[in-house]
């Protein structure tokens, strides 16, 4: 099995500033619907392309943390994303670092309160 993780669930407590927050520094849509009572905006799923998506989610059971997994996106342009990220007032939990063959990674803190990863390879 190639790639293990197939969907994702990132807690939010307010969803709309949530997808928001997402869409400006990713520039994605998501869809929205409630499953089994609990709000949910999913990321874009392409089931032809290689690794996983996943969903903010909002409900009693999701908790926004700092701790526990580190979800890594990637980007075209790192510094664009972080440039984006501050200005809607994200926090840089750690600065972009040039991680040799695994590009550079940095690590911000989203709209909710998580702490999420940016990975963008080298050319």
């Amino acid at each position: 099995m190639p790639n293990p993780i197939f969907h994702f669930e990132i807690p939010v407590t307010d969803m709309d500033r949530a997808v928001a927050f997402y869409h400006a520094i990713f520039g994605v849509e998501f869809s929205r619907q409630t499953i089994d009572g609990y709000d949910m905006a999913f990321f874009p799923r392409d089931s032809k392309a290689p690794g996983a998506s996943g969903a903010l989610a909002k409900g009693d059971v999701y908790k926004p943390t700092h701790d526990g997994c580190i979800l890594y996106f990637v980007v075209d342009d790192i510094d664009q994303v972080i440039e984006k990220a501050q200005k809607l007032g994200a926090q840089i939990l750690y600065p972009k670092t040039d991680v040799g063959s695994g590009g550079f990674v940095a690590e911000i803190e989203d709209s909710e309160g998580n702490r999420i990863a940016l990975n963008m390879m080298k050319s």
